[in-house]
């Protein structure tokens, strides 16, 4: 799987609408997974359609969303294949206390992709 530190410009506008809404949520989920030792690398699955990935954090119906949210780690997705390249992967990762890492998952255009995207400095939560 492609891991790119950049947007697609494509996804843009409808990842960073919902991130603005959602950034402080998950901006502190991703502390209190690095500070409860759960995982170094927090990483956020955004669908539109209901995957097998992760554990659930917001549906979009219920928040108003564009994506759904879900939450996993670099070991499970490594145990399931989806990630190959552990050491690959490393050297691409932000600073998660800067960064939200996605995997953008939009089966409808077969678009399967990691990026990071910077917690703005003034957000809101649910």
């Amino acid at each position: 799987m492609f891991n790119d530190p950049e947007l697609d410009g494509k996804y843009l506008g409808t990842i960073t609408s919902d991130f603005v809404k959602v950034a402080k949520f998950l901006q502190e989920a991703s502390y209190q997974l690095r500070t409860r030792k759960i995982s170094d690398f927090p990483i956020f699955i955004l669908n539109k359609k209901n995957t097998n990935l992760g554990e659930v954090l917001l549906r979009k119906e219920k928040h108003q969303l564009l994506w759904n949210y879900c939450f996993d780690f670099l070991e499970t997705l490594l145990q399931i294949g989806v990630i190959d390249d552990i050491d690959n992967f490393k050297l691409f990762y932000k600073n998660p206390e800067e960064f939200a890492c996605l995997l953008v998952i939009d089966d409808e255009n077969s678009f399967t992709r990691f990026v990071y995207v910077p917690y703005p400095e003034d957000n809101s939560i649910f």
